[in-house]
């Protein structure tokens, strides 16, 4: 039997922070419907995520994938 291989979770973001050492502030921002008037609303959420040598900069997007836990904010 083949072992199975569960995909890992992949968001898009901005880069809003990188004043950390090896550390980067991602805001995710999506859509979502409410539950009741079915209308779009956005809603955003900030991620940290592993930056070596600080290569990415301020308002760049990127794309960031879940893993094993980094650090104690950071996975």
């Amino acid at each position: 039997m083949e072992p199975i291989i569960k995909q890992k979770r992949q968001l898009t973001g901005v880069v809003i922070s990188n004043k950390m050492q090896l550390t980067a502030v991602v805001e995710v921002t999506r859509l979502k419907q409410h539950p009741l008037y079915h209308k779009y609303y956005k809603t955003s959420k900030r991620y940290k995520a592993q930056n070596p040598e600080n290569q990415y900069q301020i308002g760049e997007k990127v794309i960031i994938e879940e893993t094993r836990p980094i650090s104690k904010d950071k996975c």
